[in-house]
């Protein structure tokens, strides 16, 4: 058993240059946390840096996707027999004082799963904080819509890359993604074992590095992708069966 309780980890690619300062961060605001570091088949010194900084580090001997260094993250957590586990992105989007309001959120029972979330409010997070490009705001009204019906329930951010999770959801993340849409096909899977998911208010940062992914084609292609995770997630399941 880890001395630590909780471990975070960061699904990463070619990401040296954002992740030191990540790192730091997670460091300074969860000294208490163990760090561990996916490295998805990096061609760069994500897996050097990463170690240097006293990570944990799991490497790839190829570039496998998202969806594999999700999975990873969450297996290594149950494995090496953590009771919580968070997932924050490499790019430096992820406040490490918001990750540490949901890991509390999940210490405390309130919910087996919490995700940070853009689009939600409170009294502390306004509501216009995070305005979608135009080009971008049909396609996440689309998501939406049809999570909602799939879920019974408004999720607003449903490829949030920020999380935290108890042991319980921790086994049910862990198995294999066959969608291109691994946090909504988790969902869905968090949906049928019956489990406590909280959308929680958050801030996001611009990338420290680098640019998004999801522009242009790429995103018309996720949103077409995640809505046929939403149609086909039976199928996909009995799949992996």
């Amino acid at each position: 058993m880890p001395d630590a309780d909780t471990v975070v980890f960061i699904p990463a690619w070619n990401e040296e240059q954002a992740l030191p300062a990540v790192l730091d961060e997670l460091r300074a605001g969860l000294p208490d946390a163990d760090v561990l570091v996916i490295d998805d088949g990096s061609t760069d010194a994500t897996a050097t840096v990463a170690a240097a900084r006293g990570a944990i580090v799991v490497s790839f001997g190829e570039n496998r996707g998202l969806r594999a260094g999700i999975a990873a993250g969450y297996r290594e957590a149950d494995e090496r027999g953590y009771a919580f586990c968070g997932r924050v992105d490499a790019d430096g989007q992820h406040p490490v004082e918001d990750l540490r309001r949901l890991l509390e959120l999940v210490r405390s029972d309130s919910c087996d799963v919490a995700i940070g979330s853009r689009f939600v409010h409170d009294d502390d997070y306004a509501s216009d904080r995070y305005v979608l490009p135009r080009s971008r705001r049909l396609g996440t009204g689309l998501v939406q819509r049809a999570l909602h019906l799939r879920l019974g329930r408004r999720f607003h951010d449903p490829m949030s890359g920020m999380a935290v999770v108890n042991r319980d959801a921790m086994r049910v993340m862990a198995q294999p993604y066959f969608s291109g849409a691994p946090e909504v096909e988790a969902l869905l899977r968090l949906k049928r074992a019956g489990l406590r998911v909280e959308e929680v208010a958050v801030h996001m940062r611009e990338r420290s590095h680098g640019h998004s992914k999801l522009q242009g084609t790429k995103a018309v292609k996720l949103v077409l992708t995640v809505v046929g995770t939403l149609l086909f997630f039976r199928w996909l399941r009995n799949r992996r069966a």
